[in-house]
């Protein structure tokens, strides 16, 4: 039996500009907000079991995901890739930090047994979860955390991954630091598209609170009930 079969409770983190934006519409995103929100992201990833990206996030921004703070978090969170066809490369630096933190990639369960054997090979662990149309249905990806016992994951990006929470109801907690800079509507968006036609069907969330970081304004919201 598993220790703890409910869902985990899901902070989504975005870190953008004024208007809503990731990267601008070439990709580059380093660094929108400032250090101040920054040392704040990594204090969240301490506080976490799991820190949780899609696969462009992963391949864009090449990150370690580890928490940064001082003094070190006694554990490194579970860093968790959501991955449909098993296609990241199994190298880079979230591979290069295996020996701090365990790194798992969660497919579909007709993606390449080639390519899911060489991420394995290469040290991740992998699962599967069903299909769904962004990507993996992030429920199933969720509730495959929770029977290992995951209780709290930080969710860092892209939009598609943040999309597809806020439509399955399954963000939790928003955590939003916001700069004062302004990428237009090239620029790469923070929440990809909803689908949404009656402004009464938008997904309504509680601002619990309101902060400045340096030049940054950090809110975080919570569900509307």
């Amino acid at each position: 039996m598993h220790a703890n079969m409910a869902r985990p409770h899901v902070t989504l983190k975005l870190a953008t500009s004024l208007d809503g934006r990731i990267a601008t519409a070439s990709g580059e995103s380093r660094w929108i907000t400032s250090p101040e929100s920054r040392a704040e992201v990594q204090r969240l990833r301490a506080a976490a079991q799991a820190v949780m990206v899609g696969a462009g996030t992963a391949r864009a921004d090449d990150p370690e995901l580890l928490a940064r703070t001082e003094p070190p978090p006694p554990r490194q969170p579970l860093r968790v890739v959501l991955d449909t066809g098993f296609s990241l490369r199994p190298h880079g630096r979230l591979f290069s930090a295996l020996d701090r933190a365990p790194l798992l990639i969660i497919g579909a369960p007709d993606a390449d047994p080639k390519a899911r054997a060489a991420l394995e090979a290469a040290g991740a662990q992998t699962a599967v979860a069903p299909r769904a149309p962004a990507g993996i249905d992030v429920e199933a990806a969720l509730d495959r955390l929770g029977a290992d016992g995951i209780a709290a994951v930080l969710v860092e990006g892209g939009g598609v991954l943040a999309a597809s929470l806020i439509a399955a109801d399954a963000a939790d907690r928003l955590e939003w630091f916001r700069a004062p800079v302004i990428l237009g509507g090239d620029g790469r968006p923070s929440v990809a598209a909803l689908a949404l036609s009656r402004l009464a069907d938008a997904p309504a969330w509680r601002r619990v609170a309101l902060r400045e970081l340096g030049p940054d304004l950090w809110e975080s919201y919570e569900r509307a009930s």
